[in-house]
């Protein structure tokens, strides 16, 4: 089991959203792939877009933080959401909305196939 990273003391909940679009989408997702998780990472290009997986199949390990464990209405059990620990320094003062755009985005994350990305935008924590 991956090492989960201790996260300064905001609600988890207002860590990572998901828009209605990313939410559908996942429950299309779920019922062709199974189980779910999201990874980000800090690399360039559609390395810092979250990248979808069935889960387990992304290792995680001490370079990676857990952010959320997504509940998504149709879907069983949540959907983790890891970002790596570098992204996440940049990153830790806002909360990550999880949407999707038209456009075909990383090859290796599951909705490549469906002409659309998963897109993360943001805001600081408290605006």
């Amino acid at each position: 089991m991956p090492e989960e990273s201790a996260l300064p003391a905001y609600d988890e909940a207002s860590r990572v959203e998901l828009t209605p679009a990313a939410a559908d989408l996942l429950r299309r997702l779920r019922e062709t792939h199974g189980p779910l998780m999201f990874h980000q990472s800090g690399g360039c290009c559609d390395g810092s877009a979250p990248m979808c997986f069935p889960a387990g199949e992304f290792r995680t390990g001490g370079s990676d933080v857990l952010l959320a464990e997504l509940d998504v209405a149709g879907v069983e059990e949540p959907v983790t959401f890891w970002m790596s620990r570098s992204q996440y320094e940049a990153w830790r003062h806002t909360r990550l909305i999880v949407d999707v755009v038209e456009g075909r985005g990383s090859g290796f994350s599951l909705e490549a196939p469906e002409g659309v990305r998963f897109l993360t935008r943001s805001r600081v924590v408290g605006a």
